[in-house]
């Protein structure tokens, strides 16, 4: 794939020594040989797929914003018993990392499309136990072990799940639509917290005491149907075609994780640090506000809910657009232009929830999550998965992406209860901690190449070597 250099050709890294033809199987070379129906069909069933497990992923986040603490730590007070919730919420990124590296050597090794198969099951089965859950009440301590291990083989799942799903989309996916394509598993973040949301919702309308005794567990226990309805339309995807090119000409490599941290550190850093911003606002905005909304501000958690489904069904149609938009003028343009929207927004945000004025509070949380948000995260799947050749690709994105998953996203949701409590109920310092990574994140995406055509990419790859 990679052209090698006079010099260098002792060198047995297959990454650095692979056909030019290989190296060109990235994000750019296939759109003349996908078939119109097999690049649709790859992308509606990764939007559809990942929507499920965003389903699964985000219900528990939701649950622990609001009603965990009540049922597995109730020998805690309040505040304690919100940062335990979300300590078990973060143990889920924990695992991302792990199951990144696991499932992204299989992806790379065996095929993306088994893969994915897998982790929907890891996913779903999991969700539908903690249903099943006995509470604190019942078996004590044993209950938010429980709680615990189920979380983390979420955490694993979905450390599998992100790289698959958009790889299947961007390598199916004619040259000049790759961003749009990419962008629809990345839309399904929007569909995957609706449907949390409306679930929560609606149990929510029940009693208090229904609530706690056996309402919070039909949103778990639902995700069986789900599941049935994944495993269905997956199956019937090919495999990649980059993938099966790499196979063809027998250029896979034997321990893909290896060759990404011992030959595209670079690529594994700048990954890291960009997406972290982007991965900590969304889940300050989705989950830290449940908390800081119902509990500091008093405001009535289906008032919060419902601002969140709004903001959700934005994403479903904002993702896309801005996909789209990245194909125009470039998908890291497109990053850094989101990037500078969200230093700028973290501030008013604050400042509209403050008010509790429903309206402003409202229009705060769907501009966080539907417009803000979405301008970062469409372009993602074809900006990230172009920063490594296809032989090694899965475990280049899942490792980098899951890690900036752990410093952002599952710390997020602590660092700001803590912040908020530091600050003595002042969110100031939840405004700086969230400008600071934007600022970071954009200095980081300013190493990456600039948006490419195929000739600056292959350009890119001799420079690395």
């Amino acid at each position: 794939m990679l052209m090698v250099r006079a010099g260098h050709k002792h060198k047995k890294d297959k990454t650095r020594k692979s056909k030019k033809d290989i190296t060109m199987q990235t994000v750019h070379g296939n759109g003349s040989n996908t078939k119109k129906s097999s690049h649709r069909l790859a992308g509606i069933s990764s939007m559809v797929g990942t929507t499920i497990e965003w389903y699964d992923f985000f219900i528990y986040g939701a649950a622990a914003a609001l009603i965990f603490n009540k049922l597995f730590f109730p020998n805690l007070d309040a505040l304690t018993g919100v940062l335990a919730a979300f300590a078990t919420y973060a143990v889920g990124f924990i695992g991302r990392p792990l199951g990144g590296l696991v499932f992204g050597h299989f992806g790379d090794k065996i095929g993306r499309k088994s893969m994915l198969l897998l982790t929907l099951m890891l996913m779903g089965i999991p969700t539908v136990l903690i249903g099943l859950l006995p509470t604190y009440e019942s078996i004590g301590y044993w209950a938010a072990i429980g709680l615990v291990v189920l979380r983390f083989i979420q955490g694993m799942a979905m450390g599998g799940e992100w790289g698959g799903a958009v790889l299947m989309a961007v390598e199916h996916a004619p040259e000049g639509g790759k961003g749009f394509w990419g962008s629809l598993p990345q839309a399904s973040t929007g569909g995957g917290l609706m449907l949390a949301s409306i679930a929560l919702g609606l149990v929510s309308l029940l009693p208090e005491e229904a609530l706690f005794s056996w309402g919070w567990r039909l949103p778990f226990l639902a995700s069986i149907i789900l599941l049935a309805v994944g495993w269905y339309i997956r199956v019937k995807v090919p495999e990649s075609p980059d993938f099966e090119k790499v196979k063809q000409q027998s250029e896979e490599v034997k321990v893909p994780a290896l060759q990404v941290f011992k030959n595209h550190p670079k690529q594994l850093i700048t990954i890291i640090l960009a997406r972290a911003a982007e991965n900590a606002w969304f889940y300050i905005a989705s989950t830290f506000t449940l908390a800081y909304t119902t509990a500091q501000l008093g405001i009535p958690r289906q008032d919060i809910l419902f601002a969140t489904i709004c903001g959700a069904a934005v994403i479903l149609f904002m993702t896309p657009l801005c996909g789209h938009l990245s194909d125009k003028v470039g998908q890291r343009n497109m990053f850094m232009f989101g990037l500078c929207i969200l230093a700028l927004y973290c501030y008013p945000f604050f400042t509209m929830l403050n008010t509790k004025d429903p309206v402003l509070v409202w229009t705060a949380i769907v501009l966080a999550i539907g417009v803000v948000f979405p301008i970062m995260y469409a372009p993602q799947a074809q900006l990230f998965a172009r920063q490594f050749p296809a032989e090694i690709r899965y475990s280049g994105i899942s490792i980098s992406v899951q890690l900036a998953g752990v410093l952002g996203g599952g710390l997020a949701p602590m660092i700001a209860t803590k912040l908020l409590s530091v600050g003595q109920g002042n969110p100031y310092l939840i405004m700086l901690y969230i400008g600071s990574m934007a600022v970071v994140a954009i200095i980081s995406t300013s190493f990456m190449p600039r948006d490419w055509s195929a000739k600056t990419d292959e350009a890119y790859y001799k420079k690395s070597i």
